[in-house]
């Protein structure tokens, strides 16, 4: 399992591949920064949350049609995502969570929601030589793997079965990973809510190169399907932003605490930190291509391991179903 630093390095490697020839070029002259793009996410002081839609005017050249690439905007009820037409999967998938949207809020009607009455389908808003096929993850290998997890869609029926849409799913490695580790980060995101009042997850599907004996950097995945249909990450980003009233007598004043985590899309044994895989938010702004959020927002927050504990709880849910004696907590935030 690769560790930390060498995620750092190679989130770092996709901004110097990217960059590092355009620097050299206009290295003798001063450039003129192009305009930062706006942030995917950005609060004010009372908390409201704004996700930036915003799309170029067109040019006069692309008269008869924009070949794209076309970022497909999917709003959903529980979740909104921007699907990668070239991978198969989500670009990104965004969350606000709270209490009340996880029906945990006492004053929250239960939910009636139940995974068991969800199936995985293809998202037949896409056009269909850009989706995603069910028929690709037959004998692939793979999990497929909920970008937003069900467990987080407990509004209602509906938003549960929009989670199991191929849009918002990706292959992950499954025993080891979707099943067990990536598991538990999910549900760290969830208990997060126990401890803000508001809490915003973005999952990221990254590919980082690593370096060959030859001194080189390449980035290699696989694809599944027959024909090759689905990229296969070779990596995931979770990345939260959590906010609470900084005191009870300020409750306009908001303290907002950030994280960002990288885990390799490969087996992770249980006892491996939460706090390892640990990366700066602008580190994964650099290998995805986003603005996440907004540098003025990222300066006033503090870091979310500061402000909670950053350590999962083992729990192995599949095993459970079989022996719900077999549970192993490591810990807990407050």
């Amino acid at each position: 399992m690769p560790n930390a630093s060498l995620i750092h390095v190679a989130c770092f490697a996709v901004g110097a591949l990217v960059g590092g020839g355009v620097a050299t070029v206009v290295s003798s002259r001063t450039p003129t920064p192009a305009p930062r793009p706006p942030p995917v996410l950005d609060l004010d002081r009372k908390g409201d949350a704004k996700i930036a839609t915003s799309v170029p005017a067109a040019s006069a050249v692309l008269k008869y049609g924009h070949p794209g690439p076309v970022p497909d905007f999917l709003v959903r009820k529980a979740y909104t995502a921007t699907y990668d037409r070239r991978l198969r999967h989500p670009a990104w998938t965004a969350e606000h969570l709270t209490l009340a949207s996880l029906g945990k809020s006492p004053v929250a009607p239960a939910s009636e929601a139940d995974r068991s009455r969800s199936t995985f389908i293809e998202d037949e808003s896409l056009p269909t030589m850009f989706r995603a096929k069910l028929q690709d993850y037959f004998k692939s290998g793979y999990d497929r793997g909920h970008m937003v997890p069900a467990a987080d869609a407990k509004l209602s029926q509906e938003a549960m079965n929009e989670t199991f849409l191929l849009s918002n799913i990706a292959p992950q490695v499954g025993v080891g990973f979707n099943r067990h580790y990536w598991a538990y980060v999910e549900d760290w995101c969830r208990r997060l809510t126990k401890s803000f009042s508001d809490v915003y997850v973005f999952t990221i599907p990254l590919y980082l190169p690593h370096k060959d004996p030859d001194g080189k950097w390449r980035v290699n995945y696989e694809v599944i399907g027959s024909p090759p249909n689905i990229a296969v990450p070779t990596h995931f980003a979770k990345v939260v932003l959590a906010s609470r009233p900084s005191s009870p007598s300020t409750p306009d004043i908001l303290e907002v605490s950030t994280g960002a985590f990288v885990l390799p899309n490969a087996i992770i044994h249980d006892d491996a930190s939460l706090e390892s895989f640990v990366t700066p938010v602008d580190t994964v702004e650099r290998a995805a291509g986003l603005t996440l959020f907004s540098d003025d927002l990222k300066h006033a927050s503090k870091h979310i391991c500061k402000t909670t504990k950053c350590e999962v709880i083992v729990r192995r849910f599949d095993e459970a179903q079989k022996r719900p004696e077999v549970r192993r907590t490591v810990s807990a935030p407050r």
